[in-house]
């Protein structure tokens, strides 16, 4: 399965999904006109990836900032790879922020606490 790379700008967020490794990465801003848009692409290659996981899967959101209209769409990918956790795949998260950031580290919190998924809290330095 082909790796996902999405290259980053200034309201979304780079994206590198790759099967081989089982490593999916968003980093950055996620604030885009239109949020469907932008992630759908995104859950249709989890939705084919989860056909044929071969690895163990690890989750590496690194994210500044994100709109309401992402909060939505994160939710949805979270749910997704829950899904892929009770097919009985070792799904891990690990929720980036930046010192400080506590309404960032607040969304991790909030997201773990909403789906199934273990997560590691990470917090770090400023850039």
């Amino acid at each position: 399965m082909d790796t996902l790379i999405i290259d980053s700008s200034p309201k979304t967020p780079k994206v590198v999904f790759d099967a081989e490794i089982g490593e999916l990465l968003l980093e950055g801003r996620s604030i885009p006109e239109n949020s469907l848009e932008f992630y759908i692409p995104l859950m249709e290659w989890l939705e084919a990836y989860s056909q044929e996981i071969k690895t163990d899967v690890t989750v590496h959101m690194k994210l500044e900032y994100f709109n309401t209209s992402s909060s939505k769409c994160i939710l949805d990918f979270f749910r997704k790879l829950e899904t892929i956790s009770n097919r009985g795949n070792k799904v891990s998260v690990n929720w980036y922020f930046e010192e400080d950031d506590e309404d960032m580290m607040e969304a991790g919190e909030d997201y773990n606490a909403i789906v199934g998924l273990p997560f590691v809290l990470v917090e770090q330095k400023e850039a």
